[in-house]
C-alpha cells in the first residue's frame, strides 16, 4: 500500500492551524466548554464550539454565504489541507481528486429549523433556502464546488469511527489510475437538540470534564469542528495499513472486535492514538491494550477537545501524524488513576509508528497504523 499523507487541516475548539493547536495539545491545555440551551425547555447542557474568530480567514464564496456551521468548518479543513500539500509536493490537479465527507449527525441546525418551521406553520412554509442544507452531502457538495472537484464526490454517515472508514474508502479510490489525491474530510456541528439526545442515551454528561479511563465510565461532552487530509502517492506520513473493523449489537461486544483490530495493527514501536471519551469505549480499548500492547504509549484528544463524532476519527489521525513528525506527545488529561496504561507525556519519542483505534457510540469500529 501507497498511501501517504500529503497535507492536513483541521478545525478544533482550541483553534484552527495544525501547529498552534498541537502546541497547545502539548502544554496540555483543553478547550472551554460553553452552555448551550433551547427555547422550548430549560434544560442546559455544555459543548466545545468552535471559536469565532477561527473561520475569520475563511475565503468568501457564494457557496459559503447561507452554508451551515458544519459546511463552513469542513470547507476551512479541506482548504487548509489542500493549502499544506501545495507547498510540500507541489501542484496539484483536482481534476484528478475525489472527495469523500465523513458525517455523523449532519446539519442539525438548519434541519431543526427546516421542520421547526414545517410544524408551526405548515408545509408551505418551508423554506427552500434551508432544505438543501438539511441533506447529510450538503457539505461535500459546497466544498466540491469550491475546490472544482467535478467527478469523484462521496458522503459516508456513520458513528464516531466513520472517519477512519473514510480513509478506508479513499484507499480504495487511489487504487483506480484515474485518481491522484483523495481529499479525505469529517465535520461536525454541535447543537443542543444532539446533546439532548445523548444524554437521553446515557452517553452524555451535562458538565466537563471528560474523564477517560474512569470505572463505571462518566459520560462524554461533544463538540464540533472539523478535520481533513489529502491522501495521495507522496507525502511524509504514510497509511502501511487500515482495518474496516466490524459492528457490534451489544455495548460488551465492541471489547472483541477493538481487540482483534489491535493485534491485526499491533507493533511494539507504535504509540497508540486512542478514542477513549468517557464511555464504554474506553473500557473497550484498555482490555484490548492491555492484552495486545500493554506497553505502549497511550494519548487520546478528546479530554482536550470533546467528541466531535464524525470529525473525531479524523482528527485523532492528525494527532498521530503529528505525534510521527514531532516525535512528540501530550500527557492524556485526567485519566483514571488505577488503569494499568502508560499515558507520560513523551518529548523525543522513539516511536516509528502510530496506531488509531476509533470506537463509535453506534456500533462501529475500525482502526489503521500510521509510519514514517
Amino acid at each position: 500500500m501507497n498511501l501517504r499523507i500529503a497535507g492536513m487541516g483541521w478545525v478544533t475548539p482550541l483553534g484552527r492551524d495544525i501547529d498552534p493547536v498541537w502546541d497547545r495539545l502539548i502544554r496540555g491545555e483543553e478547550a472551554t466548554a460553553q452552555p448551550i440551551s433551547d427555547p422550548i425547555t430549560d434544560k442546559t447542557y455544555c459543548a466545545f464550539r468552535i471559536p469565532t474568530e477561527a473561520l475569520k480567514d475563511l475565503p468568501p464564496h457564494p457557496r459559503l454565504r447561507r452554508a451551515s456551521a458544519i459546511s463552513r468548518f469542513a470547507a476551512a479543513a479541506g482548504l487548509d489541507a489542500l493549502a499544506e500539500a501545495r507547498s510540500t509536493i507541489g501542484g496539484i490537479d483536482v481534476e484528478r481528486m475525489a472527495l469523500v465527507f465523513a458525517v455523523s449527525n449532519g446539519g442539525v441546525v438548519y434541519t431543526k429549523r427546516f421542520y421547526h418551521s414545517v410544524v408551526e406553520s405548515g408545509a408551505q412554509s418551508a423554506s427552500p433556502l434551508l432544505f438543501p442544507e438539511t441533506v447529510f452531502n450538503a457539505p461535500a457538495s459546497h466544498l466540491a464546488a469550491i475546490l472544482g472537484i467535478a467527478g469523484a464526490s462521496y458522503t459516508l454517515v456513520g458513528d464516531g469511527a466513520v472517519g477512519a472508514l473514510a480513509i478506508k474508502m479513499a484507499s480504495d479510490l487511489l487504487d483506480n489510475e484515474a485518481f491522484d489525491f483523495c481529499l479525505v474530510v469529517g465535520a461536525e456541528e454541535a447543537d443542543w437538540l444532539l446533546c439532548d439526545a445523548y444524554h437521553k442515551w446515557r452517553l452524555l454528561k451535562r458538565e466537563p470534564p471528560i474523564e477517560p479511563f474512569h470505572e463505571p465510565p462518566r459520560g462524554m461532552i461533544l463538540s464540533e469542528g472539523a478535520g481533513a487530509v489529502l491522501l495521495a502517492r507522496e507525502g511524509t506520513v504514510q497509511i502501511d495499513a487500515i482495518d474496516a473493523g466490524g459492528n457490534f449489537s451489544e455495548r460488551r461486544k465492541a471489547n472483541e472486535i477493538v481487540r482483534r483490530i489491535l493485534h491485526g495493527l499491533a507493533d511494539e514501536g507504535a504509540c497508540i492514538i486512542a478514542s477513549a471519551n468517557g464511555t464504554f469505549v474506553d473500557l473497550a480499548e484498555r482490555a484490548a491494550i492491555e492484552k495486545e500492547l500493554p506497553k505502549a504509549i497511550v494519548y487520546g484528544p478528546k479530554p482536550a477537545l470533546g467528541e466531535s463524532v464524525g470529525a473525531s476519527a479524523v482528527w485523532q489521525i492528525i494527532v498521530a501524524a503529528e505525534a510521527l513528525r514531532t516525535k512528540r506527545l501530550p500527557q492524556m488529561l485526567r485519566a483514571g488513576g488505577q488503569v494499568g496504561l502508560s499515558f507520560l507525556a513523551v518529548d523525543g519519542g522513539s516511536w516509528s509508528k502510530a496506531i488509531v483505534l476509533s470506537c463509535g457510540l453506534n456500533q462501529q469500529v475500525a482502526g489503521l497504523r500510521l509510519s514514517i
